[in-house]
């Protein structure tokens, strides 16, 4: 057990390093996307979270026992997304932490937790913005715990060691925010010569300096973190059966 808790502190320490602090630094920014594209990810997140909720419930009903761990993978979405880069004007690259949650208990549970992490976030920290917060939901909170469960799942099934489906599950599910990210931002500020291809591809090379060591050190510490619950439940201090 120290080994793993020594393991925890020095993922920690590596985000940290790689991690400068800034206030400035933001999701998609308050009033930074056209009113119609606010409106356009604000209706699609619609679906998503209605889907959460109804999950969400149901595990609080059937099973009571898992609350505590639902927050836990709230709190660590909360504490990792709250470490920003800035990478792009009226954005910036940071960790999502949302490939725990999705791991654990499925992507939409994820849609529901994002949303009230990325809510306080732009109430209290003044981190992206009640004007964006569909278009930050949908990147952050939907599109990247669908890849994180697809990969864990895919690589599971073939009989892939459970650290490295959970580091590629949270390495890939973090970039995938970003790529959805730089898509959004495209799609609202196309170039004047390329149109949203040439405005793409200038989004994701500016990402791609921040985002592919952030995602890296997303993966390594999610697999301590993951490993350490595993730990515990040997120990029987978890009883449950989504970590396994």
């Amino acid at each position: 057990m120290r080994k793993e808790k020594f393991k925890l502190a020095a993922a920690f320490a590596l985000m940290a390093i790689i991690t400068p602090s800034t206030v400035q630094a933001m999701h998609i920014m308050e009033g930074f996307l056209p009113a119609k594209w606010c409106i356009f990810w604000a209706i699609v997140t619609i679906p998503f979270l209605v889907m959460g909720i109804k999950n969400l419930n149901k595990i609080f009903k059937e099973q009571p026992d898992k609350k505590i761990l639902i927050a836990l993978a709230g709190g660590f979405v909360f504490v990792l997304s709250a470490l920003k880069i800035p990478s792009v004007t009226g954005s910036c690259s940071h960790p999502t932490g949302v490939g725990l949650g999705a791991i654990l208990f499925g992507p939409t549970v994820m849609s529901v937790l994002g949303i009230i992490v990325l809510l306080f976030q732009s109430l209290l920290l003044a981190h992206g913005g009640l004007t964006t917060l569909g278009a930050n939901t949908f990147s952050m909170a939907i599109v990247g715990p669908l890849v994180s469960y697809a990969i864990f799942k895919l690589l599971k099934k073939n009989n892939v060691k459970t650290s490295t489906c959970v580091f590629f599950a949270a390495a890939l599910g973090d970039l995938a925010t970003y790529v959805v990210t730089a898509t959004q931002l495209s799609i609202a500020f196309p170039a004047t010569s390329g149109g949203i291809g040439a405005s793409l591809v200038k989004f994701l090379g500016i990402f791609a300096v921040t985002q592919i060591p952030l995602a890296i050190a997303e993966g390594l510490l999610t697999t301590v973190v993951y490993n350490l619950l595993l730990d515990y439940k040997r120990e029987g201090v978890l009883k449950d059966e989504s970590i396994n």
